[in-house]
């Protein structure tokens, strides 16, 4: 494809590719806009402004200027270290044999937990509970009665909790909940928070991711494991080579 000048500014060329270019280093939400005529116009105008006050610095005698010496020997510096970085960093690989290994491994890591998904209504007392239950048995839906009498934020959604594994929850309510057949509305359970009246809606059993789940998971960890020795390492040997002095105020 032709690339397109659009502009020329004291004998630079503006082109179709440099801005795309200028686009792509905009983050993703703002890239739509900027793709559009009245965008790229805008941005164009911005590149052309750009290079109009890059003239000037340039002709003004800036380059000569401390601050601007100063400034571009700072920059120099960071883009060096950070390519330096990069170049070591990418010494770093993980084989697909690894991550088969690693998974194979270590499956324990990857099991998804038993879960249960619940709702439940909290009053004060026992009498309490069991006076709702009378209620929900002559036709008080459950998630009506939670509306209506549980003292628990979760009442404005029905008394809904949502899902949980075990370990999530007080050990009296986990344990009514996990051993509660579902649609069942169980006798009032005691916790440090008052007594409670659950139901389940589900129960979602315990099982083990497959490999293809987490395999760019596994990759990424142990990269990342690596590069870190790999820094680690790396800045012990230049502490060796290269004298270092931490001075005390």
């Amino acid at each position: 494809m032709e690339n397109k000048v659009l502009a020329v500014v004291n004998g630079a060329k503006i082109t179709e590719g440099d801005l795309q270019g200028a686009i792509m280093r905009f983050p993703r939400e703002r890239q739509g806009y900027l793709n559009t005529y009245n965008g790229k116009k805008q941005l164009l105008e911005e590149m052309i402004s750009f290079e109009l006050i890059y003239n000037y610095a340039k002709d003004s005698g800036m380059e000569n200027e401390k601050e601007y010496v100063d400034l571009l020997e700072r920059a120099k510096k960071e883009i060096l270290t950070q390519t330096a970085i990069s170049k070591v960093m990418a010494q770093v690989t993980v084989t697909d044999s690894e991550v088969t290994d690693y998974y194979n491994a270590n499956q324990q890591m990857f099991v998804e937990p038993e879960m249960v998904s619940a709702k439940h209504i909290l009053v004060e007392t026992k009498e309490k509970a069991e006076e709702i239950i009378s209620e929900i048995n002559a036709g008080l839906s459950f998630e009506e009665a939670a509306q209506k009498y549980s003292s628990c934020p979760s009442k404005d959604q029905g008394g809904n909790l949502g899902s949980f594994s075990r370990g999530q929850m007080v050990p009296e309510f986990e344990e009514a909940a996990f051993n509660l057949e579902i649609g069942v509305v169980s006798e009032p359970v005691k916790t440090q928070f008052g007594y409670h009246l659950i139901k389940v809606e589900e129960k979602i059993e315990s099982k083990a991711k497959q490999f293809n789940e987490v395999e760019g998971m596994i990759k990424n960890t142990l990269l990342q494991q690596r590069q870190t020795f790999k820094y680690s390492q790396l800045n012990g040997e230049l502490r060796e080579k290269y004298t270092v002095e931490i001075v005390n105020e």
